[in-house]
């Protein structure tokens, strides 16, 4: 294993700069997230491309933010996050492919978003329907020999591996957020791997902790400060064979999420050997 930032882009950004920092801070891998669909161009994954050449960063995922609005709570995050909102499927399908295609022009082999609170009673008509719009995503993936990616949190363990057994399981995978899952009051990550390990293709380093009341997510926190057990999930990790990237994610910003992300590495890195 080994340990991974993520860079958030937008058009105007410059990608060797980026790349540059986080190779300051002595990280050599990261996972590109993008909400800006206008970033999504020839011209910019020519940008990454190069920057690559000159830094010789690895990135192990692209990860597709979608339009329309978004809130991350238990009360209007049914209605407006990923493919599960009905009004905004299309749109967002729309998004997602066109994200497939930046993937494989930067040449990434992994597609990574959140695709929503999906259905947890699979006889529902609403899972079959998200089913076959997550259906288009994936084969729009398995064209190109890209994998899509379920981040995860938003679903229980056993819904998420449910999902991928009936889209076939073939270029699937999931980007494990161990955070997410006790932010969302949905698992504890460690026992999650004994679920749908098999399907973990990278791994975001965040912690955070369980919700205390039932409208509002529990709070990202420092890693190390929260309910993730790093010792014992890395060393869950090693035992079911996962060797990629764990990609440090502190969704705040200015000079303290630059200290976080740092006390983070120093964090992670004696427990990856």
């Amino acid at each position: 294993m080994y340990i991974g930032v993520t860079i958030p882009i937008e058009h105007s950004s410059n990608i060797e700069v980026l790349f540059s920092q986080a190779q300051e801070l002595g990280i050599r891998s990261c996972q590109i997230v993008c909400w800006d669909e206008e970033a999504m161009t020839s011209e910019k994954a020519e940008e990454i491309q190069n920057a690559r050449r000159v830094t010789g960063m690895a990135i192990s995922g692209f990860w597709c933010g979608w339009n329309g609005p978004r809130v991350w709570d238990f009360q209007q995050g049914p209605i407006t996050l990923g493919l599960v909102p009905a009004a905004y499927r299309f749109q967002r399908i729309q998004t997602l492919l066109a994200g497939c295609s930046f993937a494989c022009e930067i040449g990434v082999k992994n597609l990574i978003t959140h695709a929503g609170f999906l259905p947890e009673n699979p006889a529902a008509s609403e899972y079959a329907e998200v089913c076959a719009a997550l259906q288009i995503v994936v084969d729009a993936c398995k064209a190109k020999d890209i994998n899509f990616l379920f981040e995860t949190g938003q679903e229980t363990p056993v819904t998420l591996k449910r999902t991928i057994q009936d889209l076939g399981e073939d270029h699937i995978g999931i980007n494990l957020d161990p955070a997410n899952l006790i932010m969302y009051g949905k698992a504890n990550p460690v026992d999650a791997l004994e679920v749908f390990g098999e399907y973990v293709m990278d791994v975001h380093g965040k912690d955070g902790m369980y919700p205390t009341d039932g409208h509002q997510l529990g709070k990202e926190v420092p890693l190390g400060e929260g309910k993730v057990d790093y010792p014992r999930f890395i060393a869950k990790l090693k035992e079911i064979g996962y060797d990629g990237a764990i990609t440090i994610e502190r969704e705040i910003s200015g000079e303290q999420q630059i200290k976080d992300i740092i006390s983070a590495k120093k964090l992670l890195e004696p427990l990856l050997w």
